[in-house]
């Protein structure tokens, strides 16, 4: 499947938290399988809305959204926050 970042202000706040090199390796895990282990993704609360994460290391997600067979990621967040 397909990644595709819906703002560029993503890719800032990745330098801004040096995970450039874990988005690359979790982009490329995803495009290959987007259930593999080590991305753990998951539907979000309220299940309804169609809102997914999956892991870019173990203190940062990246929520998605899936339309056409494309994935489309709207922010990377802190976890625990």
């Amino acid at each position: 499947m397909e990644i595709k970042v819906v703002t560029p202000k993503i890719y800032r706040y990745l330098k801004a938290h040096s995970l450039e090199d874990k988005w690359k390796k979790a982009v490329f895990l995803f495009e290959l399988d987007i259930r593999h282990p080590s991305l753990n993704t998951e539907l979000m609360e309220p299940k309804e809305e169609m809102i997914y994460s999956f892991r870019v290391d173990r203190k940062y997600r990246a929520l998605f959204m899936i339309r056409d067979n494309v994935a489309y990621v709207f922010r990377v967040t802190n976890h625990y926050r």
